[in-house]
């Protein structure tokens, strides 16, 4: 197996791409091992424990003292607070969007104004999350490259 690097400029996203002629258990197993060097979180789904890759969610949502965390198709509860994920998550891929949601910006498709000064965010799984007023401006600078 050869390997190649090729560098990017720093504006473009990091990827990694694999060429093989079938996904077989090795590539499997290297697309894990990424994945895990990227960080995850714990997870709970019907009293079971998981290992959530960050790069696999969407975004975090608070609902009445429980936080849950939304993949492309499906979803899990958390034990941390919002303001935990906030601290743990690299902070170059999510943002606060509102009192109660943290999305990945790299599952955003498209962002459009809403009503009265919000906007929608459309994720990759075709769901929609809102950008709360108060959280515009940050979202913005964010999307524009502007660093606080």
């Amino acid at each position: 197996m050869d390997i190649e690097i090729k560098t990017i400029d720093k504006d473009r996203q990091e990827y990694i791409e694999i060429g093989c002629w079938r996904v077989d258990e090795r590539v499997n197993e290297i697309v894990r091992f990424v994945k895990l060097k990227q960080g995850s979180v714990e997870a709970y789904k019907d009293e079971k424990r998981y290992r959530i890759p960050l790069a696999d969610i969407l975004y975090i949502e608070a609902v009445d003292d429980r936080c849950f965390i939304y993949l492309t198709d499906d979803c899990f509860e958390s034990r941390k607070r919002l303001y935990e994920f906030e601290s743990i998550l690299p902070a170059e891929h999510y943002i606060r969007i509102s009192k109660s949601v943290v999305v990945n910006l790299m599952k955003i498709v498209q962002i459009k104004p809403a009503l009265n000064g919000r906007f929608l965010c459309h994720l990759v799984n075709g769901e929609n999350v809102i950008v709360s007023r108060k959280y515009v401006p940050d979202l913005k600078a964010r999307l524009s490259g502007d660093t606080k």
